[in-house]
């Protein structure tokens, strides 16, 4: 059976210097000062009050008695079920029990909300002006440039994504577009951020998106509510959670589970 011919495309090695090289230094330099504008830009946090903190993590507890509920024994969990449940329910933990039942004001009133508007302001305005710049850089002098091969097979699905810029069909998809070696760059330099900056750094563009959407994120305000968002129907809601939850403890009927093996074993 015949072989399929290889498709092969002569480049100029210098596409290496003069593409590929400068695309990756730029992108690792505009993570370096990404990380550095935003620590600048970011405002220092406040402190939270003993309610509010109280508040929000009597909601963190229930959540990770939810969660690691089979780690406890059926009395233990049992205890601290009901113990949560009526205390939610009640509105125990409640930093303004008087406002319980009324409408959540309004975030634009609230200078903490407000706050935490405009640091995830300032993050959003520090990740997207550098790659709006790149992006029309590359646009600009590189575009429609094919720059390297992958050294292993694809499919066509990963097409549009390697060869963003090339209008060709025939053309084979392990091979990358300028435009496409950005984006790659753009996702993927998350492990050299790290090496250079750290774990807790703000250069890589999926992270911070990630720490802002996530409970206590840069647009949080490092609180677990968001800005309009009732605590009491939160409370209500991880209430009913913990009593429609079934117990399975995970140390139940061990000595028998261990003989047992200790017999088949034999």
């Amino acid at each position: 059976m015949a072989q399929p011919m290889e498709q092969s495309i002569h480049r100029d090695p210098a596409l290496f210097y003069w593409i590929l090289f400068p695309i990756t230094v730029v992108m690792i330099l505009t993570g370096v000062l990404r990380h550095y504008a935003t620590v600048l830009l970011a405002s220092t946090p406040k402190k939270l009050e003993l309610p509010a903190l109280r508040e929000q993590r009597s909601l963190l507890r229930g959540i990770n008695l939810r969660n690691n509920a089979h780690s406890i024994s059926p009395a233990a969990f049992a205890t601290r079920k009901n113990y949560m449940i009526t205390a939610y329910k009640e509105g125990a933990f409640l930093k303004d029990p008087g406002n319980r039942g009324k409408a959540a004001p309004n975030p634009m009133t609230d200078p903490a909300a407000m706050e935490g508007m405009m640091g995830m302001m300032k993050g959003n305005m520090a990740m997207m002006v550098p790659q709006t710049l790149i992006m029309s850089w590359i646009n600009a002098f590189f575009a429609g440039f094919v720059i390297m091969k992958l050294p292993f097979p694809l499919t066509l699905r990963f097409k549009s994504m390697l060869q963003s810029g090339v209008m060709t069909r025939d053309l084979d998809v392990r091979w990358v577009s300028s435009l496409s070696w950005y984006f790659l760059n753009l996702f993927g330099l998350q492990s050299v951020f790290i090496f250079i900056l750290g774990n807790e750094n703000a250069a890589s563009q999926t992270a911070q998106q990630m720490s802002q959407m996530s409970p206590g994120g840069a647009g949080g305000g490092g609180t677990m509510f968001q800005p309009g968002q009732d605590p009491d129907k939160i409370f209500q809601s991880e209430a009913e959670n913990l009593e429609v939850l079934e117990h399975e403890y995970i140390l139940m009927g061990v000595e028998e589970r261990v003989l047992s093996s200790i017999l088949l074993m034999g």
